[in-house]
């Protein structure tokens, strides 16, 4: 990429982007989940968390049945970290840097949802016991501080024609979780060449059986 366009500063920014920002764009950002937000909220069984640390930034996908993000009060927000791959790479972050994204979906709804805030874990029994699914209980809830929620427009999700079911890619035709972890072993010497077969075989029920 040449020097000479690339974007370096603020000024060079706003020539790239000259139209003037939509009233709309602004009036839309509270400090606060409303009952309007809070209805999308309860709605979404989908969104992906942001998060920074020591070693970089993270998204996260977080996904259960609707409404599985409690909004407690208009300042806070509930989520159980439900039973994952112990990466903890979202938790870890948070203990480091407090500070939160939050994206919701809501499949057949064009518009998604911003939440900005920081963040707390809690493994308080009373409030891990609200959260209990398949008698199983989150290991901790994270306590969303919110400072900021705005819907964005759907045209993202317009030009991905994310919800049109005729879209949808054809299983086999990607890459498998199996098929992944067997080539980038077989790339490292060192390690011992992944049985991918018999991961993307074990892999449906392995996921049924552990999703709480």
């Amino acid at each position: 990429m040449a020097a000479e366009h690339r974007i370096t500063s603020l000024d060079a920014l706003a020539s790239a982007y000259p139209a003037q920002i939509a009233p709309a764009s602004l009036i839309k950002e509270i400090d606060h989940v409303d009952a309007n937000y809070a209805a999308l909220i309860a709605a979404s069984p989908f969104f992906v968390l942001a998060t920074n640390g020591p070693e970089g930034l993270d998204c996260s996908p977080r996904g259960d049945l609707p409404g599985f993000v409690a909004v407690s009060d208009a300042k806070t927000l509930l989520i159980p970290d439900r039973r994952g791959n112990n990466r903890l790479d979202s938790l870890k972050n948070i203990l480091f840097d407090n500070r939160i994204g939050m994206l919701f979906l809501i499949p057949g709804y064009g518009e998604t949802l911003r939440v900005n805030g920081t963040a707390t874990l809690s493994t308080d029994p009373e409030l891990c016991a609200r959260f209990e699914m398949a008698g199983k209980l989150p290991a901790c809830v994270i306590v969303v501080a919110v400072e900021s929620v705005y819907f964005q427009c759907s045209r993202a999700v317009v030009r991905a024609d994310l919800w049109n079911p005729e879209a949808r890619v054809a299983k086999g035709s990607l890459p498998s979780a199996g098929t992944i972890l067997r080539e980038i072993t077989a790339r490292t010497p060192a390690v011992e060449t992944f049985d991918g077969e018999a991961y993307d075989k074990a892999l449906p029920e392995r996921v049924k059986a552990t999703l709480y």
